[in-house]
């Protein structure tokens, strides 16, 4: 189990390159580098992994701060276990200190819910950490909304945020950073009465 003294792994999930760095898929990579602006550090090459990372502390001083590796792996989303597996062993995190940051198309554009555990519902970024270790890791899913008419789901959510959707997307992703700071800091149950919506 556990306990207040082991790391936290921050994942935002997406896919490498700039071509993919204003699409909806990619909304895990903009909250980790919202993040890592926070505790004012800039991404490098992990040595063990593919992922960059950062490595810092997040919360206020004294018994609620928190080290934390936040990572954006730079497989494509479908294999993001493996780098996130190779961190976790690396850095020696428990799975229930690990959390995932992803765009959910299920829920309403811009709308949060925090959970431990549970499916994939489809997204390939967590098949892909759940077959490799389990899926007793956090979620911070990220509501995307469904694609209009009869747009392919993989269409959708490999295009870049609609202009309207972006008016309110900076806010939405610091709300989302804020739930991250949150969750470490106040616990699960604090931070989804807080974010969930």
């Amino acid at each position: 189990m556990s306990d207040a003294t082991d790391p936290w792994l921050i994942v935002g999930l997406g896919n490498p390159g700039p071509e993919h760095a204003a699409q909806r898929h990619n909304v895990g990579f903009m909250v980790a580098d919202l993040l890592a602006e926070r505790i004012g550090g800039k991404f490098k090459r992990a040595q063990k992994a593919q992922a960059q990372v950062v490595e810092g502390r997040m919360g206020p001083p004294g018994p609620a701060n928190r080290r934390v590796i936040l990572a954006k792996p730079m497989s494509y989303m479908n294999l993001s276990g493996g780098p996130v597996t190779a961190l976790r062993d690396f850095y020696k995190v428990p799975t229930d200190h690990i959390v995932a940051i992803h765009d959910e198309l299920d829920i309403d554009y811009g709308t949060l819910r925090l959970k431990l555990g549970g499916g994939d519902n489809g997204h390939n970024g967590l098949k892909s950490m759940t077959k490799s270790m389990g899926s007793d890791y956090h979620r911070i899913r990220f509501g995307i909304g469904r694609p209009p008419g009869r747009m392919q789901v993989a269409d959708f959510v490999l295009k870049d945020f609609s202009s309207t959707e972006r008016k309110e997307l900076g806010y939405l992703v610091d709300r989302a950073a804020d739930s991250v700071e949150c969750l470490l800091e106040e616990g699960l149950e604090r931070a989804q009465s807080a974010y969930n919506s």
